[in-house]
């Protein structure tokens, strides 16, 4: 049985019954078969399909958040608007996956030819917890518009998510198995997710989730011969120069710290700041920290929910814990409260630097790393001073010195004056062991598809 949590108290919400196999196995002949007759239809006809999953999202928007609130913490507000831009994405395909997959004429010599983007078939996807609706949506949306079926392999602490999500699919009016959840014991995770890449059925995979978690797929895919795209984990590095709007840096870096308790891939993480504003930066953002009002999710003011697990929980300690005895300074938080549930309060470390695991890690959880530097040039080689690659930001008054540091950076993406985040209009991966291939966007959508070329002579 797979038994879920509240982290807020830690009371137990359900159980569900785990499939083995031979489960896995009638799934996904069922959902070929579907596919099959799925891949035929129009745009026209997907669309109409997709367009009723964003108004049933819309329609159950505070149902839907209640679920994520309940099983992996995340204050209700937060959770709400996060099902009302899953919403927003499956309008976006909707509208969009006509134009992106257009075929492509080019004369060749005189001669034709023709390129199409014709669907994969069924794909497979490997989700995580922290947004329980959001990354299978997104993932799902643009797939499933292309022409795609979907079988999600979600994580085991939100399967009351997963299981609302393919009844909204069903809902909509989905053939019934074009979109299907797969249920798995911790336990069985590593043995069944080999068993379902390998399976015939299964032509490529998709996984949002940690670094070690995309090693593992990514191995297995290889060695299938299976396309994978990664979204992994992060530790965006936020750099804070002399002619920035200090208060709005702060603003804008606490939210990006804060958001979902910092249990975001693209979190603020690495706060690198010129030692010009040091000070007046390092204020600021410990009042704003010490400020956030921890508690009860579904609380009217809560700012930051309880940490998804507890074992996730007490790693954030022990990454805090180890850069303290390595020389970081703690300004604010780091001590876990007392009483029920997995809650770590908004913590600040100052004087971070290489070897401390402030540094190098990716702490997911609301714990602000910050790193002084001396030019533009030691902020851009510490920001580069990483293992991951996925989000940055750069805070300046002057957007084409901004600029030029944005385009130094190893990362898949950066924000200017702004908080990373994910846009269906714009591709989002990174580089690194963040991950590759791109999820939203054309490019997106263009991931799960056979691009397939035809010639026909004058």
């Amino acid at each position: 049985m797979i038994v879920t949590i509240n982290p807020a108290t830690g009371e137990e919400l359900a159980a569900y019954p785990a499939m083995l196999a031979g489960d896995i196995d009638v799934l996904f002949r069922h959902s070929e078969r579907d596919f099959r007759h799925w891949r035929n239809s129009t745009f026209d006809e997907r669309r109409l399909c997709m367009k009723r999953v964003a108004e049933l999202l819309r329609q159950q928007a505070e149902e839907h958040g209640r679920l994520i609130t309940l099983e992996m913490g995340k204050p209700l507000a937060q959770a709400i608007a996060e099902v009302n831009k899953c919403a927003w994405v499956c309008d976006y395909f909707a509208d969009q996956a006509g134009a992106f997959l257009k075929p492509e004429e080019h004369s060749i010599d005189g001669a034709r030819g023709l390129v199409r983007f014709e669907p994969l078939g069924v794909i497979l996807g490997v989700m995580p917890w922290n947004f329980p609706f959001w990354q299978v949506i997104r993932f799902a949306a643009p797939a499933m518009m292309a022409g795609n079926g979907i079988v999600v392999k979600h994580a085991p602490n939100v399967t009351g998510c997963s299981i609302a999500i393919e009844k909204l699919f069903l809902e909509a009016g989905f053939p019934e198995y074009l979109y299907r959840a797969v249920h798995i014991d911790l336990d069985d995770v590593d043995r069944l997710t080999g068993f379902m890449i390998d399976h015939p059925v299964i032509k490529a995979v998709s996984v949002t989730g940690s670094t070690g978690a995309g090693r593992a797929v990514a191995a297995k895919a290889g060695r299938a011969l299976k396309r994978s795209v990664l979204e992994l984990g992060g530790s965006d590095p936020y750099i804070v120069l002399d002619d920035a709007d200090i208060s709005q840096a702060v603003d804008v870096c606490v939210a990006g710290r804060l958001l979902n308790a910092g249990q975001s891939c693209i979190a603020a993480k690495r706060f690198i700041v010129r030692s010009e504003v040091l000070e007046e930066f390092t204020r600021l953002l410990v009042e704003k920290m010490e400020r956030a009002v921890m508690g009860d999710p579904f609380a009217a003011g809560v700012e930051v929910g309880p940490i998804a697990r507890a074992d996730l929980r007490d790693l954030i300690h022990s990454q805090v814990e180890r850069s303290i005895q390595a020389g970081a300074k703690l300004l604010c938080g780091g001590v876990l409260p007392e009483g029920a549930g997995s809650f770590y309060p908004s913590t600040v470390l100052a004087g971070v630097r290489r070897g401390m695991a402030a540094y190098e890690e990716e702490i997911f959880g609301p714990v602000a790393a910050i790193i002084e530097v001396e030019d533009d040039q030691e902020a851009v080689m510490i920001a580069n001073d990483s293992d991951y690659g996925l989000g940055s930001a750069v805070f300046s008054g002057d957007a084409e010195r901004a600029m030029s540091i944005a385009v130094q950076l190893e990362a898949g993406s950066c924000f200017i004056n702004a908080m990373v985040k994910s846009d269906p209009r714009l591709p989002f991966g990174g580089v690194k062991k963040s991950g590759y291939g791109r999820e939203l966007s054309l490019h997106g959508i263009r991931e799960f598809v056979n691009i397939k070329t035809f010639f026909l002579p004058g």
